[in-house]
């Protein structure tokens, strides 16, 4: 098993309370993981990695704790690192492109800036070995002008090498993770030249190791990032599918990958709606027999002509029975004088009284005369 992996004798706890616990950030104890110096357990219960009560005892222990270990998971950015080593920071970025001291880690400022994190205990070391002299001060060597001069820059590509270190030893002794940790540095194409079995493609997926998260997925920032964490240099490539195809073979001898129907994995059918009826074949005994006939089929008969209309007649009201008595005798009356009244017809628009052709003149004629009642005094005002 790996190093970091030990046998739990006591009630474990999750990375956040170990965290603090250690007096650590979440970041800073991720990287501790990372580096080996907090041993983890596995879950029993399927979920990340945990801490046992022993192991945090064996820290608190140590000495100079926290701070002796709040000091190497330190990280510094460039111009920190500069300041550390007591040279310029454009020196240092340009040792960092050579790729003389390797990040640990990175992030994406608002600009969507890569901004490069180092160790600050192997920068400590790198300035004092007494070799390394020569390229802080005084003029770089040739070799070094003439790459930064055409654009190289390693510092992606040894974060790649170094990450890959990092899921190796999360992924311990099995065959499957330790090639799922391989694969999670290539692109799905890569991928699949090397592994052609869909189900063994399938079982690298579940088995893939979680990588740093950096914006929102499919934002411009996020996929820098997997840019970044994904091989990209020809040689580098060539390298990691070697690796990949050997760890494959291994896996493979010792663990075939699940697939449906195998005792790994039970993968239900999928559900007919319509059951399949195999056709049946005549028989012996039906061929001889003789067919039957068809039966006949009769002839459609002529459409009828369509007939005419019936008109519409209004829907007669059931007879009110009539009262009896006096009362019936009055209502009956007062119909029958209602009836034998003549309305006299109705008017023309334009036309004076009926019976008088002369309009509007003789109806003026047989006006009333206004009559003024009142006393003389009133007439001659």
């Amino acid at each position: 098993m790996s190093d970091t992996i030990a046998k739990t004798d006591r009630p474990t706890f999750g990375p956040s309370r170990a965290a603090r616990a250690l007096g650590l950030k979440r970041g800073e104890f991720d990287l501790a993981v990372n580096l080996g110096l907090v041993r983890t357990v596995p879950d029993e219960g399927g979920g990340g990695p945990r801490v046992t009560g022993t192991e945090l005892d064996r820290l608190r222990a140590a000495d100079r704790f926290p701070d002796g270990l709040r000091e190497r998971v330190r990280t510094t950015g460039t111009t920190e690192s500069a300041a550390l080593m007591e040279i310029a920071p454009t020196r240092f970025t340009s040792l960092a492109r050579f790729g003389l001291v390797v990040p640990v880690r990175f992030y994406l400022n608002r600009y969507r800036t890569v901004v490069w994190l180092y160790l600050a205990e192997e920068l400590r070391q790198f300035a004092a070995e007494a070799s390394n002299a020569r390229l802080l001060s005084g003029r770089l060597p040739a070799e070094m002008r003439g790459g930064l001069k055409s654009g190289l820059d390693r510092r992606p590509r040894n974060w790649r090498g170094r990450h890959s270190g990092f899921l190796l030893r999360q992924a311990g002794d099995d065959p499957w993770a330790h090639a799922a940790a391989v694969a999670s540095l290539l692109a799905p194409a890569d991928v699949a030249e090397v592994v052609e079995d869909p189900w063994e493609r399938a079982q690298l997926d579940r088995l893939r190791p979680r990588l740093p998260s950096h914006g929102v997925p499919g934002s411009p920032a996020a996929e820098l990032a997997q840019r970044l964490m994904t091989a990209g240099e020809p040689d580098e490539v060539a390298w990691i599918r070697a690796d990949l195809a050997h760890t494959m073979e291994m896996a493979r001898r010792m663990r075939p990958a699940p697939r449906p129907g195998s005792p790994l994995e039970q993968a239900p059918p999928a559900a007919e709606t319509t059951p399949r009826v195999a056709p049946t074949r005549p028989t012996e005994s039906a061929s001889l027999t003789e067919p039957t006939p068809p039966t006949e089929l009769t002839p459609p008969t002529e459409p009828t002509p369509p007939t005419e209309p019936t008109p519409f007649t209004a829907p007669t009201s059931p007879p009110v029975p009539q009262p009896n008595g006096l009362l019936g005798r009055l209502r009956r009356r007062g119909r029958r004088s209602a009836r034998s009244v003549s309305m006299p017809p109705a008017r023309p628009r334009g036309q004076g009284p009926i019976g008088n052709p002369g309009g509007q003149g003789d109806a003026a004629k047989r006006r009333t005369p206004i009559e003024y009642r009142g006393t003389p005094k009133d007439d001659h005002t």
